[in-house]
C-alpha cells in the first residue's frame, strides 16, 4: 500500500512516540478525569488491530507544554484505493480545552493533502467514568471505520465525476469563505491552485480538483484543518447533491 507523509506541519511540535509517554498528567477532580495521551493512543491502536486493520504510518504532535495532543494514523483495511487512504486522527487534552476524540478522514497520496470529514467524541468530556467507558466507546468508534470508508469512497467518486467550470468554481470559493472553510487570506492561493494545479491528477475541472486546491492550501495546522475540512466537505457535498 502507498503511504502518506503524515505531517502535523506548524500546528504542533512533532514528537516521537516515546515522548508522549512522558507527558505529565494533572490530578483528577470530582468532576474531571484527564486521560494520559499515551493511554488513549494505546487503546485506539489496540482497537484498530482487533478490528482486523493495520496501521502503516503514524505522526504525533504536542502543544501547550504537552497539555494538548494530536496524532494521525494511516489505516489499511484491505480495501485500498490507488490515490487516497483512510486516516484516523486522535486528539486529547490535559487542560480541559477539548474532549478526547477520534477524527475520521482521508489522505491523498500524490500531495499528502488531508481532509477530516467526521469526529467521534469519546465518552463525551473527561468525565468521572471515562476510564470505565473508554474501551467500549473506542471499539465502537473504530468499528465505524468500515462504514466511514464506504461513505468516503462514494463521496470522492462523486467529487471526481462532478465537473466545474471556472464560474462555478469561483462561486464555491466564495461560499467556502462564507462558511469559514477557508480564511480570506488563503483565497488567492486556492484560486492559483485551481487555475494551475501543482499535480497532474488535479488537471480535470472537477469538484475533486477544487477540493484538493483547498486542502493543499489549508496545510499547516492540523487542528484548524480538522474543522475547516469538515466544513469544506459539507460544502462540496452540497455542490454534488450528496446527502452523506
Amino acid at each position: 500500500m502507498k503511504k502518506l507523509n503524515l505531517m502535523l506541519h506548524c500546528g504542533a511540535n512533532g514528537v516521537e512516540r516515546d515522548v508522549i509517554d512522558m507527558c505529565p498528567v494533572p490530578e483528577a477532580t470530582d468532576t474531571w478525569t484527564p486521560i494520559p495521551h499515551h493511554e488513549l493512543l494505546g487503546r485506539v491502536e489496540q482497537a484498530v488491530t482487533r478490528g482486523g486493520m493495520s496501521i502503516v504510518e503514524q505522526a504525533h504532535g504536542l502543544t501547550h507544554d504537552g497539555d494538548r495532543y494530536f496524532g494521525m494514523m494511516q489505516v489499511e483495511n484491505g480495501n485500498s484505493a490507488d490515490d487516497y487512504g483512510i486516516v484516523l486522527g486522535v486528539r486529547n487534552s490535559h487542560d480541559k480545552s477539548f474532549p478526547a476524540a477520534l477524527c475520521l478522514g482521508a489522505g491523498v497520496f500524490v500531495c499528502d493533502n488531508l481532509s477530516f470529514s467526521g469526529e467521534v467524541k469519546l465518552a463525551r468530556k473527561h468525565t468521572r467514568y471515562i476510564r470505565r467507558d473508554l474501551p467500549q466507546v473506542i471499539s465502537r468508534a473504530v468499528g465505524m471505520l468500515t462504514d466511514h470508508r464506504h461513505k468516503q469512497d462514494l463521496r470522492i467518486k462523486s467529487y471526481k465525476e462532478h465537473e466545474l467550470n471556472d464560474v462555478a468554481a469561483h462561486d464555491v470559493v466564495i461560499n467556502a469563505l462564507d462558511c469559514r472553510a477557508v480564511p480570506s487570506t488563503k483565497i488567492p492561493y486556492v484560486l492559483q491552485q485551481w487555475r494551475s494545479p501543482a499535480h497532474e491528477d488535479f488537471q480535470p475541472r472537477t469538484v475533486w480538483s477544487l477540493f484538493n486546491a483547498f486542502t493543499g492550501v489549508l496545510k499547516g495546522n492540523a487542528t484548524k484543518s480538522l474543522h475547516r475540512t469538515q466544513a469544506l466537505h459539507g460544502l462540496m457535498d452540497s455542490v454534488c447533491g450528496l446527502t452523506v
